[in-house]
């Protein structure tokens, strides 16, 4: 902590206000473009715009669900929070001073008056260098899509739990043993497995080491990138029960990657849905699926699967038509209105802005209050 301290004053321009002192995260106007490059000499002729000006706000102690179809920019929103990826714009403020037992919340636009409270500044981790990084990557730490190659196969376990403490350094090894060996039996793995390579171990386990070892910096944040999705549906349950615990064990806040909306709906306190780099809502978990706001939502929603079979005749599925729009050449205006059969002629030509609808609701789209749209089945 008080090498983050000695950091942070050495970073003083990077400090900004906080407009929720109970947020750990604050995200405003964030873009990553990735450019496009052709000919010999590798000359710039684009730009894919896999985030574009995305805003929105973590609570300390919360789940929120990032969703939306494959290379809707969720993963990249992910990376570019853990500083995996620079920014091309935006601010990614982080709060090391908000306490997740008595964090009150907040929408992302809903400022808190200064005049009632204290100002509280947070650091934009998107314009510090890769020094002035060190001490946050400590604190917020991720956990990978795929167990089998997140694990370097020539450390044991014990070595790939405890490489970010190794390079921390100042460690002795037999305290890295003992947090190594504490999570590990935490996670539900034994602890004399720290010895053993991850070819020894299941999908199911390599995913279990996997959280342990981004639980061994004692982090406040986890971004966990599609966690579950390449388990098995046994397994995943039991992983997310396990995060669950975790969570509550360790004080931690998730930001969950996924496209399972039904992971989603049974983990997140909060759900944020992108298409094409932009956010189009985000609502309370329950409100997201039986009273969406926008017609992506609502298509989404309808693909919810129904356990129950005597509920599945009460919903029909949605198709949309055509493709994904391209990032790198996204149409006028709403770029889901290609896709839209509610769109209009101002849909073509004007950009929606994402709007308050009370209660943390929030959704871009011009025609939001006229729409009757219906959510997911509820088993």
């Amino acid at each position: 902590m008080a090498e983050q301290r000695a950091i942070t004053e050495q970073s003083g321009e990077h400090l900004r206000a906080l407009e929720n002192p109970d947020n750990l995260l604050e995200i405003r106007g964030l873009k990553m473009h990735f450019p496009i490059s052709e000919g010999l000499f590798s000359r710039v002729v684009g730009y894919t715009k896999a985030v574009d000006d995305v805003s929105f706000d973590i609570r300390a102690g919360e789940t929120l669900g990032l969703v939306g179809e494959s290379g809707c920019g969720k993963t990249t929103v992910g990376r570019c929070i853990v500083r995996a990826y620079e920014p091309t714009a935006g601010t990614i403020l982080y709060n090391n001073t908000v306490d997740p037992d008595n964090a009150q919340g907040g929408s992302w636009s809903s400022a808190t008056p200064a005049s009632t409270t204290p100002a509280v500044r947070g650091v934009d981790l998107a314009a510090l260098d890769e020094r002035e990084l060190i001490p946050y990557h400590h604190e917020i730490r991720l956990i990978f899509q795929d167990p089998y190659s997140s694990l370097n196969p020539r450390m044991t376990v014990f070595e790939n739990i405890t490489e970010a403490l190794k390079n921390r350094g100042g460690i002795s090894r037999h305290a890295m043993k003992e947090r190594a060996g504490y999570l590990l039996k935490r996670v539900g793995l034994r602890p004399e497995y720290m010895v053993r390579y991850p070819h020894a171990f299941s999908g199911g386990e390599r995913q279990r080491v996997g959280i342990a070892r981004a639980l061994i910096t004692n982090p406040r944040l986890i971004v966990a990138d599609e966690a579950v999705s390449a388990l098995d549906v046994s397994v995943r349950a039991q992983i997310l029960n396990l995060m669950e615990e975790l969570q509550s064990d360790f004080k931690l806040t998730y930001l969950f990657i996924s496209h399972d909306l039904s992971v989603i709906r049974h983990i997140c306190d909060r759900v944020i849905v992108m298409y094409v780099g932009k956010v189009v809502e985000i609502a309370e978990g329950l409100d997201t699926y039986t009273n969406p706001k926008h017609p992506y939502t609502e298509a989404l929603m309808s693909a919810v699967p129904i356990s129950n079979p005597h509920q599945r005749k009460r919903s029909e599925r949605i198709r949309l038509q055509g493709e994904v729009a391209d990032p790198s050449n996204p149409p006028s205006g709403c770029y889901f209105h290609p896709r839209c059969a509610y769109a209009k002629e101002r849909c073509k030509t004007e950009t929606p802005a994402l709007r308050d609808f009370g209660n943390g609701h929030f959704a871009a789209c011009h025609f939001a209050e006229e729409l009757q749209l219906r959510g997911a089945v509820m088993d």
